[in-house]
């Protein structure tokens, strides 16, 4: 009744939360995913920072990363919506913000964690596997026609190619690029060079939030409603923004088991690389 009394009655200052929880991809990948993807996001996100008396967006991070282009878009709505709005961004870390989940996070103005959590990750990863011998003991024989030299590149049929490597590992260099420019545009004031390379900061390393606040990675030890509070005042009032569901996805009938089956299996690997 009190949380109906201020958000209607009252003009108290409104901090709109959104939770980003899980892996970072495409949300047309399987129909009715509930990844993280700008698709999924675009419409919370814009009712998020819409209203006279919004003081703020909180965004409740809790992901092992993924897909680099959808971090991208995604953070580049953000700021966007920030801008616009002139309303400030909020990042606060559950478990994890590693990888992909810490680029969403740099998006916001302030980055908030708990000693325990997880931040940083800093690289980019590929994995695979190779069945070249399997197939020679089950006496099978790989038929591929394609045109274009790199059309079969890494084809796990195949013995291990260094050009295909070579490939893959320029594309790496190139996107792990990007991912320390945009950590040092964001936060580069707040990093110390010399912890840079002392640290091992833009090498994959993960830091738990306590030694991420030393860093710079993370501007201090907080949780959403006591900071919130001291920032905007006690007054304040908090509203969780989630994506509206189609009707088939209330009734659980959007997506195969099947493809469910994966994006849950995909998700506990992602957060088990990290201990979760």
């Amino acid at each position: 009744m009190q949380f109906i009394k201020k958000l209607f009655f009252k003009k108290s200052p409104l901090v709109n939360i959104i939770r980003m929880h899980g892996v970072i991809a495409s949300a047309s990948r399987f129909p009715g995913s509930s990844n993280i993807s700008l698709e999924s996001l675009e419409k919370p996100l814009a009712r998020a920072f819409s209203g006279k008396r919004v003081a703020g967006v909180a965004l409740i991070i809790n992901s092992p990363g993924g897909s680099p282009v959808q971090c991208s878009l995604i953070s580049e709505r953000i700021i966007q919506l920030s801008k616009k709005h002139d309303v400030p961004v909020y990042s606060f870390i559950e478990d994890i913000a590693a990888s992909g989940g810490y680029w969403l996070a740099c998006s916001a103005d302030k980055i908030y964690v708990m000693p325990s959590s997880i931040l940083g990750s800093i690289g980019v990863i590929s994995a695979g596997f190779g069945f070249v011998e399997i197939i020679k003991k089950l006496g099978i024989e790989r038929r591929v026609y394609s045109k274009g030299k790199n059309k079969g590149m890494l084809d796990p049929f195949q013995p291990e190619n260094t050009d295909d490597v070579d490939i893959i590992t320029d594309m790496q260099d190139e996107i792990h690029k990007q991912f320390k420019e945009w950590v040092t545009f964001r936060r580069g004031k707040k990093i110390k060079k010399t912890d840079i390379e002392k640290e091992g900061i833009f090498e994959a390393k993960i830091f738990s939030g306590s030694k991420a606040c030393e860093l710079g990675l993370a501007d201090s030890i907080g949780e959403l409603r006591t900071v919130l509070k001291e920032r905007i005042g006690d007054d304040v009032v908090f509203k969780e923004v989630t994506g509206r569901k189609k009707l088939t996805q209330r009734l659980g009938l959007s997506g195969s088991i099947y493809h469910k089956l994966i994006e849950e299996i995909e998700e506990r690997i992602a957060f088990a690389r990290f201990g979760l």
